[in-house]
This record gives structure tokens, sequence and C-alpha cells, in this order.
């Protein structure tokens, strides 16, 4: 009996292990279908439309095994096979994970440099938006991994307004920051008093 325990209990904690990988993909899948550009409903409209979509792909799988008995086998062995794989324990685990390298932390920005990157991404238009600055900066190998939020953020630190629907490049408004607030407004020219008109 004892024999047949410890497989069991390796079995039991992988299937609970992936099912929260799976529960986890797919909440991860759903989260990125919001839009930054939008608010209120329709920036989660892309959330339900991807709830959906998994709704319907539950219901077409369940259809296809009761078409398809058979392919109860195949899905049972892929998950017996991920489970088993799961749920090793954690002293093998530790032993072969390989180490994982801490996240570099972000560099600390200069204002001038993050203004003057913008005029360049901006080129002669009067506005961008964050999306091309953050591919801008991704061709560059630089803010991988980073998205349209996090950039904003960093904007806003900086004290660079970020307007919520900016029309640049053609393309519908979103999020960007407009040329005049990057660059200073000229200097009022001092007006000559009468008195120093006079003595001159």
């Amino acid at each position: 009996m004892s024999r047949l325990a410890r497989p069991a209990a390796r079995l039991c904690t992988g299937s609970a292990i992936v099912a929260r990988r799976l529960g986890a993909r797919a909440a991860a899948w759903c989260a990125r279908g919001r839009r930054d550009d939008l608010t209120g409903w329709r920036a989660a409209l892309g959330i339900l439309v991807r709830l959906a979509l998994l709704a319907l792909g539950a219901y077409l799988l369940a259809r296809i095994v009761r078409a398809l008995p058979a392919l109860m086998w195949l899905l049972t062995t892929w998950w017996t096979a991920a489970a088993w794989r799961a749920g090793r324990p954690a002293t093998h685990e530790a032993e072969e994970a390989p180490e994982e390298t801490p996240a570099a932390p972000a560099p600390a920005l200069d204002p001038a440099a993050v203004r003057a990157l913008l005029l360049e991404v901006m080129g002669d238009a009067p506005a961008v938006h964050l999306r091309t600055v953050l591919a801008h900066l991704q061709e560059r190998g630089q803010w991988e991994g980073r998205t349209v939020g996090d950039l904003r953020a960093a904007l806003e630190a900086l004290g660079i307004f970020v307007h919520p629907k900016v029309k640049a490049a053609g393309a519908g408004p979103t999020r960007g920051v407009r040329r005049v607030d990057l660059t200073p407004s000229p200097a009022p020219a001092q007006e000559t008093s009468p008195a120093a008109s006079t003595a001159a």
C-alpha cells in the first residue's frame, strides 16, 4: 500500500500544480487583452472577448471528446505525464533547476536625455505615441519585457506629461507625448522702461 501511496501523492500534487499553471496562463492571456489606450468598459472589452474564446474552446473540446471518446486516452496520457513531471519532489527540483538570474533594475533616467530621445523619435511631428517610443527602445535592446504602462510611469516620474489621447503618424488616438510639453516656451522679451529710453 505504501508503495502506491508515494506515486499517487506525486500525481495528486502534480495535477494541482498543472491546473494552477494552466489557470495562471489563461488569466495572463486574458489580462493581455486590456487596452491601455481606452478607458472604462471599452478597455476591458478585449478581456471579455478572450474569456469568451476560452469558453468556446472548452465547449468545442468537450464536443470533440464526446464524438471521439478514444481521444480521452490521449488527453489522459498527456495530463498524467505532465502531472508526474510537475509533482517531482522538491529536493530533486532544487538540485536540477538552474539558478535564476535576478532581473536587472531599470537604470536611472536622465530627464534631459529622455526629452532628447522623445524629440528624436518624434521627428517633425507634433506628438508621438508611447508604443512607438517603446518599440524604438526595444529595437535597440532596451526596455525588453516592459510595457507601455511602465514607460508611462517612468515619464510621469520625470515630470513629463502623458496625454491619454494623442494623434500621431496617422494612427488612432492613444497615449502619447506632445512636443509643446517637451520644448521650453520662449522667454518673454523684456520691455524697455520709458526712463531707460529717455536716458539713452
